[in-house]
């Protein structure tokens, strides 16, 4: 019985040697035919090794029916990345955000990892970061065998990605052309900045097993694998924290008017930097993936696959060295140098007697357990010739648990004294160099590494525990038609629940700012400190001491550490008084805890183009895709205890509670329907030119849908203002999109040209804090009152004031740029070197668009997050015999993100360029060794507050060597 009639482009894709799931397992006798018939007028490319695996991926993007990029391997394991985004990175338009050296966050045509939408095998994805973008690093490239970014969508995709969607695919054992496969793959590695970080790793592995088989008549294949990491994680850097601090220092009445005139806090005043940060960052990332396949295909019209991938990412780092606080507010300030009259960016900063001015010591464990599990059934059912049904169940769940533990050391007069009191004799002299590493002096040095002196004075540990999970069900239908226009029809429908989980939790002891007599400093032994000092760049920055977290937090409480806890603290409403043990309100760990639900129906209708429009062979799809949308969060709102508005005795983790909350869930519904075009023009046989249109979507992170609401009565006017930094009423970002590219395939797979033009129409890029005024608090839930009580008894009217709330900001605009794509293989040059070639991409993005950052009053424009204007990526390679090698460079133009230093900030980041190399070798026709170089310059990432002069990071990674054999059968 046949499966269906192949169309122009499914017997194209079969003589190029490309498989399509589903219907590879048959048909292939009927088809043979008109393959052999057809030979002479369609390009066989044959090319084995890397050269194979980058015209396999030249070869999917020309058969490909929307604007698209590709990567493949010729076996898994063949991919030589670490993770898949660092082979994504080598895609145009792609670039990537390192994080500890490593590529996590994808960017796509200059838009940042939020508007990024990723499948695994064709099933969304969760992530373990509380946002919708993954972490790709967390998905090994020894189990991935192929990935797709489509950067033009068809209805038949699922909607989430404005700047594009990632799509990756694991094994399909029953479309392998022998029997078996087998590919096994061992390299060791090393870190050469490891040996300036004291108690660092310098050594890790990779190691990773994969086979395929089909067995029963070749209806049954299987697919297993196995991949382990094992690498150090070190950094050596700088990190400069936000403008956040004002004060006068040289009094301008231009400046302070023109402040006024902006409604500035603090007219006239300058902006101080909170501080700074030098750190020596080691520890090790652990990375556990597993996958397997199972197809059966009993007949020639029916598959059942079934697949599981597991991916296991632990980190255990630490993060050590010297924070300095400038607290200005009560300091003394000398010689202040300012950038442009208004950022302080050095001087002398001198502590007040009753200032908290300091240098700390932080010895941080940052301890990380990351889970991600991804699994689904999928049935394809060719019911008649024209008629083809599929079906598909699946679950994608993550897990993070984030445990970040803190211990900070303060310098004393005497740590012998019976009751120690800090050193406040502190002078800091510094001055800030820009993208260079900063002067500094300060007159404690020799205090830092003296145990008479250094004592720790508070440890705290503030754990984010995150678990996000989408079940998802889906019904296609393609039925084949028999027409000049359209060569079938799809419908289909979706319909997934997503349930979002966080949870904050909080333990703390003493003080960073003083030492305290009820919680009181741990003297430092011998034992418990090492002394370490700064190497290479970072020499002339003071000595500190390491301090064993461990054994200082058994001294400290020698009766157990105690854990940490989602709790009220010494919150308002506490009813049970007598168990509080704190002095501090933790009331945000319950708050900020909570689930959001987003369920979501989509259907699709689309038309699949097979004509000629003018004697040119035009192919593509044209359809809509209607998505709903039910998202809600629960919610803890401060009623004060009104009965009748729903106040509850809430009880937390430590057996407080708290009278005055009430428990609600609150969200919206919206449906979005998305048309979309894709139409591919066949000029000649080897060119062809690419138009798209499309309506696209990314919803809002699914954090930011959280329901955490507040509101204050100001006891001197009875005014009532509040607000919500998070909104379950959140809606998508929309853009509406066109793509124009030309495309020249070269003769003998030789290689490829391809050149693109795009333009995004985007309605909203970001999520602002939106300020409504006379807000109708009473009417949003909140019980207020009609007047209340002053101290002389009087009776105050409250009126409604201010409401400060999260929404989509209204700042769109256009997003452009252009691609360039060259892939050239010399075959006909003599055959020593008719192994050469290259493969080059270069994009250029612009937007109208700016984004008003504000950092505590310090406001300032930035591009949209992710944007950089020019991005080149190059790979020059080279085959002759059993030895292969290739250089690679990535450099990505200045951009704007986000980084982490005490809390997230918004940064500029320098441009960066990064060389890679690898060379392998054939021993026999199934062992090679490899020998691979990454980060070849040691090339640091650099970061700065809106100006170069006001710097914000540098930050140091290290060369990474490997070495290993690879053996596949």
């Amino acid at each position: 019985m046949s499966l269906f009639k192949p169309n122009t482009l499914t017997i194209a894709l079969w003589a190029a040697g490309l498989t399509m799931p589903a219907i590879a397992y048959s048909a292939e006798s009927e088809v043979e035919q008109t393959t052999l018939e057809q030979e002479e007028s369609i390009e066989t490319i044959t090319i084995t090794g890397f050269r194979r695996s980058l015209i396999d991926s030249i070869n999917t993007k020309r058969f490909s029916d929307t604007v698209s990029e590709q990567i493949s391997a010729d076996d898994l394991g063949a991919l030589p990345d670490v993770s898949i985004s660092d082979a994504l990175t080598r895609l145009p338009g792609i670039s990537a955000v390192r994080t500890n050296g490593q590529s996590g966050e994808i960017n796509i045509r200059g838009l940042a990892g939020g508007f990024v939408f990723t499948t695994l095998n064709g099933r969304e994805q969760v992530s373990t970061k509380g946002e919708r973008n993954i972490e790709f690093d967390q998905y090994p490239s020894e189990l991935i065998s192929s990935g797709a970014v489509y950067k033009s969508p068809k209805a038949s995709l699922i909607e989430g990605g404005v700047a594009g969607t990632v799509e990756l695919t694991t094994a399909s054992p029953l479309s392998i052309k022998n029997d078996y496969k087998l590919s096994a793959n061992a390299r060791m590695m090393k870190n050469d900045r490891s040996s300036e970080i004291y108690d660092a790793d310098g050594t890790g592995h990779r190691l990773s097993v994969s086979y395929q088989t089909k067995l029963l008549d070749d209806t049954l294949g299987v697919a297993v694998g196995a991949a382990r990491l094992y690498q150090p994680s070190v950094s050596t850097q700088f990190i400069g924290l936000a403008y956040n601090e004002r004060k006068e220092l040289d009094f301008d009445q231009a400046e302070q008017e023109r402040d006024e005139a902006l409604g500035l806090e603090n007219p006239g005043q300058e902006y101080l930097s909170e501080g700074m940060e030098l750190q020596h960052r080691g520890g090790a990332e652990t990375r556990t993936g597993l996958m397997g396949v199972i197809e059966y295909a009993p007949t020639d019209n029916f598959v059942l696959k079934a697949d599981y991938f597991k991916s296991k990412f632990d980190s255990e780092e630490f993060a050590r060295g010297l924070r300095i606080k400038f607290e200005p507010d009560d300091a003394g300030i000398n010689n202040p140098v300012l950038e442009d009259g208004d950022y302080m960016i050095g001087g002398t900063i001198s502590r007040y007697s009753n200032g908290y001015t300091r240098i700390e010591t932080a010895n941080d464990n940052n301890n990380k357990e990351n889970s991600i599990t991804s699994y689904g059934v999928n049935a394809d059912w060719f019911i008649t010739d024209n008629l083809q049904v599929q079906f598909d169940v699946s679950h994608s769940k993550a897990d993070s648990d984030f445990r970040n533990g803190l211990l900070w050391s303060l310098i004393a007069e005497d740590a012998n004294a019976d009751s120690p009191v800090t050193d406040k004799n502190l002078s800091i002299n510094y001055q800030l160099n820009g993208l260079d590493l900063p002067d500094l002096g300060v007159n404690q040095g020799d205090k830092l590494t003296d145990i008479n002196h250094l004592m720790v004075s508070k440890y705290g540990i503030y754990p984010y525990i995150y678990s996000d999970q989408v079940d998802a069900v889906k019904f296609d239908l393609t039925y084949t038609l028999d027409n000049d226009f359209f060569s079938s029809i799809e419908f289909g429908a979706r319909e997934s629940e997503r349930e979002y989980t966080a949870k904050r939790q909080v333990f703390e002891y003493g003080s960073d700012g003083e030492f305290l007599t009820e919680e009181a400093p741990l003297k430092l032994t011998d034992d418990m400190v090492h002394q370490v000092d700064w190497e290479g760049e970072f020499s002339y920055f003071p000595s500190y001491l390491a301090i064993d977290m461990d054994k200082a937090l058994n001294a400290w409480f020698p009766s157990g550490v105690p854990e940490p806890v989602q709790t009220w603290g010494n919150a308002p409403g506490v009813d049970n008084q007598d168990d509080i043990t704190t002095n501090t309100d933790y009331s945000w760990s319950m708050v900020q805890s909570g689930n959001v639900y987003e369920d979501v129906f989509a259907a699709y209708a689309m038309a699949n183009i097979d004509t000629e429009f003018l004697g040119v062979p035009v192919t593509g799809n044209l359809g809509v895709r209607m998505v709903e949308t039910e998202q809600s969060a629960t919610e803890l709102k401060n009623v004060d205890g009104n009965l009748k508005a729903g106040a509850q005795n809430i009880k937390d983790e430590a057996g407080l509670i708290n009278t005055e909350y009430s428990k609600e869930v609150r969200g919206i519904k919206y449906t979005d329907y998305l048309p979309q075009l894709n139409l591919n023009f066949k000029i000649t046989d080897n060119d062809q030119i690419r138009v798209a249109a499309a309506k696209v979507m990314s919803r809002p992170p699914i954090h930011r849908l959280a329901a955490q609401s507040s509101y204050n009565i100001n006891a001197l006017t009875g005014e009532v203002t509040g607000s919500a930094t998070n909104n379950p009423e959140l809606k998508p970002f929309y853009a509406t999109q066109y793509d124009l590219s030309f495309e020249r395939y070269f003769d003998d797979a030789s290689g490829s040209l391809a050149v693109a033009l795009f333009y995004k129409d985007i309605e909203s890029t970001g999520i602002q804090a939106v300020t409504l005024e006379n807000f109708d608090f009473e009417g949003y839930g909140f019980p207020i009152p009609d007047a209340i009580e002053q101290e002389s008894g009087a009776m105050l009217e409250t009126t409604n004031g201010d409401f400060e709330i999260a929404y989509n900001d209204d700042n769109g605009g256009y997003l452009r740029g252009l691609e360039v794509s060259f892939t050239k293989i010399f075959v006909d040059l003599p055959e020593l070197f008719s192994g050469l070639g290259v493969n080059l991409n270069y994009s250029y993005t612009e937007s109208e668009i700016d984004q008003l950052q504000n950092v505590d009053g310090d406001t300032f424009s930035t591009s949209l997050p992710g944007l950089s204007k020019n991005l080149f990526t190059g790979t020059a390679f080279w085959e002759y015999q059993n030895f292969e090698t290739r250089l690679s460079v990535r450099y990505r133009d200045k951009f704007v993100s986000d980084q982490t230093a005490r809390d997230t900030q918004i940064v500029n980041y320098d441009a960066e360029t990064v060389l890679d190399y690898q060379a392998s070798y054939k021993l026999t026709d199934s062992l090679s060794v490899l020998f691979q170089a990454n980060n070849l310059t040691d090339a640091p990432t650099k970061s700065y507050f809106g100006t170069e002069a006001k710097t914000g990071t540098i930050q140091y990674f290290g060369r990474q060597f490997y070495l290993g054999v690879n053996y596949a059968l």
